[in-house]
């Protein structure tokens, strides 16, 4: 039997049906379910009489319009749309009969932090949502990728998804990474380097010692923004890591159930000569703190860089870097570390997690942010939440000037109450910068909790490690 790479194994192991022509029908194990792109999906349903096929396997949680302030369940609080569409979750979970976390449970949250949280994600697993960033869960070795509001309704029909097959990629980041540089770093940097289509048409296997040195967090971190380099999905091969943190999970297996499955996860690696279609290397000594420039994930620049001019890019990319400098009023030449700022906004898929919390505090502790600064916390769930409390976290972000908040996407993206406004510059922990992602005219530098920690302290884009 040819060797096979890991995205091969799983794939092969959910296949349900082949068409001639390469497309295949494929068993979904997980469907995780928010209140944006299902409600059209749930009317489909309805309409045509169906039920959902396995309510068992689906869990829906509000996340991206749920205000982050006290007083949020009351509909009052919210735009108009956003009230409906929360609204519309709350029937259609009830109705279908499937899982669901309210936003007055303390288990809500961001829902690529929810299902790891409960269990619900497991190695060797098809995942599915309505949400580009469903890649996160491949941090436990599962095909996770997001889907549309018409393949929401497949998958609540059918348990299935019609889909062909991506070709394999490789992204391997060799020996250690150096002090201050994180998870958010390396995908960042993988972006810069591939571009953000560099990825696409296949699923990334992110491998080598750097990577196997991340704690589950930093691997979601990492898987999460696979799709931001153009990627189908992204894997990491689970290992005790992975088993140590599912382990007595509300929802991960127990007794003899555990021991099987993790006998099986134990078969889920890329065999030795498995064939990839595409390779990327880079070394994690020569990977630095990192912040964006320009409008996309792929204007990334150490932060000991200068602001680019349009002209040092070739092709299609001059217009478009002139276009990202106009809308983010930069100059060429300016050493990024010189960028002032408006807002912090810590949270997200992408770093919302208590291990991210940890390191933001930790730069904060006993320090201020700059006077005049909006900065916000924003933890990834309830029970980050409560954790973040529990171990004086929370203490220290409102010591030093934050706003301490409920659990929810915020300030990622406009579709809630906090927002920037037109012109207003924000150092954040999510995952895009396009023109308008955190609100209408607002300027959007991504980089990691720490980075953001010590923009807050000095007003500007600052190297973290000065600080440490």
């Amino acid at each position: 039997m040819s060797p096979k790479t890991l995205y091969d194994k799983i794939w092969d192991a959910h296949v349900a049906h082949e068409a001639e022509d390469g497309t295949c029908l494929l068993y979904i194990d997980r469907h995780l379910v928010h209140e944006v792109t299902s409600p059209q999906a749930f009317e489909g349903l309805r309409m045509a009489g169906r039920k959902v096929r396995a309510p068992e396997k689906t869990i829906a949680v509000p996340d991206h319009n749920v205000p982050t302030t006290p007083g949020r369940d009351d509909p009052k609080n919210m735009t108009e749309d956003s009230a409906i569409q929360v609204a519309a979750l709350d029937t259609n979970a009830k109705e279908f009969g499937i899982h669901y976390y309210p936003v007055s449970d303390v288990r809500q949250g961001i829902v690529h932090i929810v299902g790891p949280e409960q269990g619900w994600t497991l190695p060797g697993m098809t995942v599915v949502c309505g949400d580009s960033h469903t890649a996160t869960h491949g941090a436990f070795g599962a095909l996770a990728h997001g889907i549309g509001t018409s393949e929401v309704e497949h998958v609540l029909a059918t348990q299935t998804l019609i889909q062909k097959k991506s070709k394999n990629m490789k992204v391997e980041i060799t020996g250690k990474l150096r002090p201050g540089v994180t998870a958010k770093d390396i995908t960042l940097s993988v972006i810069g380097a591939t571009g953000t289509a560099g990825g696409t048409g296949y699923v990334i296997e992110y491998c080598g010692e750097a990577i196997r040195d991340l704690s589950m967090e930093g691997r979601m971190t990492v898987c999460n923004m696979a799709i931001e380099g153009g990627a189908r999905a992204g894997l990491i091969a689970p290992d005790e890591k992975t088993y140590e943190y599912c382990k007595g999970r509300p929802h991960a297996p127990k007794g003899a159930a555990w021991e099987a499955a993790e006998a099986y996860w134990r078969t889920l690696y890329t065999d030795e000569g498995a064939h990839f279609d595409k390779v990327i290397t880079l070394k994690g000594e020569d990977i630095a703190p990192v912040v964006t420039w320009g409008t996309s994930p792929e204007d990334v620049l150490p932060i000991t860089a200068n602001v680019p001019a349009a002209e040092d890019f070739e092709g299609g990319k001059v217009g478009a870097a002139q276009r990202s400098l106009d809308y983010m009023d930069l100059t060429p030449g300016t050493p990024l570390s010189d960028i002032a700022i408006d807002t912090v906004f810590i949270g997200s898929c992408t770093n919302g997690r208590i291990e991210d919390l940890r390191a933001a505090a930790a730069i904060l502790k006993g320090k201020k942010k700059k006077d005049g600064l909006r900065a916000m916390v924003v933890p990834g769930s309830g029970l980050v939440r409560a954790q973040a409390e529990e171990e004086g976290l929370a203490q220290i972000f409102i010591d030093a000037g934050f706003e301490w908040r409920l659990a929810g996407c915020s300030m990622c993206l406009a579709m809630n109450p906090d927002q920037l406004a037109p012109g207003e510059r924000c150092a954040a922990t999510s995952n895009r910068n396009f023109e308008g992602r955190q609100g209408r005219g607002g300027r959007t530098h991504l980089m990691s909790p720490q980075m953001a920690a010590a923009a807050a302290i000095t007003g500007k884009l600052t190297d973290v490690r000065e600080m440490m």
